[in-house]
C-alpha cells in the first residue's frame, strides 16, 4: 500500500506534471512574473467556469476576504456576523480593520452558520453576514439571503474551502458556491480543492462598481500608475501561481468528483456504529465538495484515536480545536457560552481523515478498518 498522505499533492501533479511544467516554463521564458498573460488567462477562465462577472485574483485567501470588506466601506465599530467554527482568518480581518466581529454557533449537522443563531445577533450596528462553506459544503444561502435582504446587510461569502461547491436554491436554479452574495474570496493554498504551488487568492462579485473599487485596493489603490485614489494594499497572485491554477483548473470537476467518491466509501464503512457520526450533505450531491472529511466521535476518546490513526501512520488532524470565542485574541466579555453549546461540543468530537484526489480503496479500508478497530 502507498504511504497514506493527508493531502497528496505529488499524486496529483504527477498527472498533470507536463501542463503544470509547459505553463510555467512559458512565465519563466516571458519574463511576466507580475500581471502577466497567464493571471489574465486565469481570471478570465475562472469567471467563466463560476459564471460570475469579475473575478479579482489576489496573494492569498486571507487577502481576498480583508479586501472584500475594504471595498465595501465599512466603518470602525461597524458589526460584521460569522461563524465561531471556522479557521480564525476569518476573525482575523474583521478585527484587524477595526470592526466588531460577532461570532455566532453553527448547525450540528452541516457544521456551516446557524441561521436562529445569526437571527438572534443581529442589531442597528450590523453591517454584514461573513458564512463560511466549511469543509467543502455550502452554507444555507437562500436563507442567509433573505435574512440580510430583509435587514438590509450584506453578505460575503468565505469561500476558502468550498470552491466548485454547487448551491440548488427552492425553485431548482443552482449557482457555484462564491457567487450567490455581494462579493466572495476564495483561497488556493496548495491543500485547497484548486490549490497552486504557493500562496494564492480571488475576491468574486457581479458588482461592477464593487469590483472597480477592489481592482484599485488590491494594487496600491492605484487606476493610474502612481495615482493613489483610494487606500490600498499590495496583494497579487503572481504570473507562476496563476499558471500553475490554470493548468489545475479544467481538472477541478474531476477533483471534486474524487473526494466525493472517497467521502462515499469512507461513509459507507462507517455506517451502522452509532458512535461515529459521518457528515450530513444537505441537498443534491455536487452542494458538497468535501475539501476535509470531518468525522464526530461520541463516547469514545477523539484524542486517543487521533493517536491510534497516527501510530499506524494515518495522518489526520482535528478542526479545529479552539472555539475562536475561547482564543485568546478574540476573547470578549460579550459572548456567553450558553449560546455556543454546537461549537462547544464540536471541538470535542471532530477529527479529519485523509481526503485528496488520490485516495485508493485500499488505503480507505486501512483507515475505516482502523478507526472501527478502536471504536469497538
Amino acid at each position: 500500500m502507498k504511504k497514506i498522505q493527508m493531502v497528496d499533492l505529488k499524486g496529483q501533479y504527477d498527472k498533470i506534471k507536463d501542463t503544470v511544467n509547459s505553463s510555467i516554463q512559458e512565465v519563466l521564458d516571458t519574463t511576466a512574473y507580475i500581471n502577466g498573460p497567464q493571471v489574465q488567462s486565469f481570471q478570465k477562465n475562472l469567471e467563466e467556469y463560476l459564471d460570475v462577472k469579475h473575478v479579482i485574483p489576489c496573494a492569498n485567501g486571507t487577502d481576498a476576504l480583508q479586501i472584500a470588506m475594504m471595498g465595501l466601506g465599512f466603518q470602525p465599530g461597524d458589526e460584521v456576523i460569522t461563524a465561531d467554527f471556522t479557521f480564525a482568518a476569518t476573525v482575523e480581518v474583521i478585527a484587524l480593520l477595526q470592526l466588531t466581529p460577532v461570532l455566532v454557533d453553527v448547525e450540528p449537522d452541516t457544521f456551516n452558520i446557524s441561521i436562529d443563531a445569526i437571527k438572534k445577533a443581529i442589531t442597528p450596528r450590523t453591517k454584514a453576514i461573513v458564512p463560511v462553506h466549511l469543509f467543502g459544503q455550502v452554507a444555507d444561502m437562500e436563507a442567509i439571503m433573505a435574512l440580510a435582504a430583509e435587514h438590509n446587510l450584506y453578505v460575503i461569502e468565505d469561500n476558502a474551502q468550498a470552491i466548485g461547491a454547487n448551491y440548488t436554491f427552492a425553485d431548482g436554479t443552482k449557482k457555484k458556491a462564491g457567487v450567490m452574495g455581494h462579493v466572495a474570496s476564495t483561497s488556493f493554498f496548495p491543500s485547497k480543492n484548486l490549490g497552486c504551488y504557493g500562496d494564492g487568492g480571488a475576491i468574486f462579485t457581479n458588482d461592477d462598481q464593487l469590483a472597480h473599487n477592489l481592482r484599485g485596493i488590491v494594487n496600491h489603490g492605484m487606476y493610474v500608475r502612481y495615482h493613489h485614489d483610494v487606500v490600498g494594499v499590495n496583494s497579487r497572485l503572481d504570473s507562476l501561481q496563476a499558471a500553475v491554477l490554470n493548468a489545475k483548473l479544467p481538472h477541478l470537476d474531476m477533483y471534486n468528483k474524487a473526494r466525493r467518491e472517497a467521502a462515499a466509501k469512507y461513509t459507507k464503512a462507517f455506517a451502522g456504529y452509532d458512535n461515529i457520526i459521518t457528515p450530513v450533505v444537505r441537498g443534491d450531491a455536487d452542494s458538497h465538495v468535501f475539501h476535509q472529511y470531518t468525522l464526530r466521535v461520541r463516547n469514545a476518546d477523539r484524542n486517543a484515536l487521533m493517536q491510534h490513526l497516527l501510530d499506524k501512520g494515518i495522518p489526520c488532524a482535528i478542526y479545529y480545536p479552539i472555539p475562536l470565542h475561547s482564543q485568546k485574541a478574540y476573547a470578549d466579555a460579550r459572548y456567553d457560552e450558553a449560546d455556543f453549546p454546537v461549537t462547544n461540543q464540536l471541538v470535542k468530537e471532530v477529527i479529519s481523515l485523509p481526503m485528496h484526489t488520490e485516495l485508493d480503496d485500499e488505503q480507505v479500508r486501512f483507515i475505516t478498518d482502523s478507526i472501527i478497530d478502536f471504536i469497538k
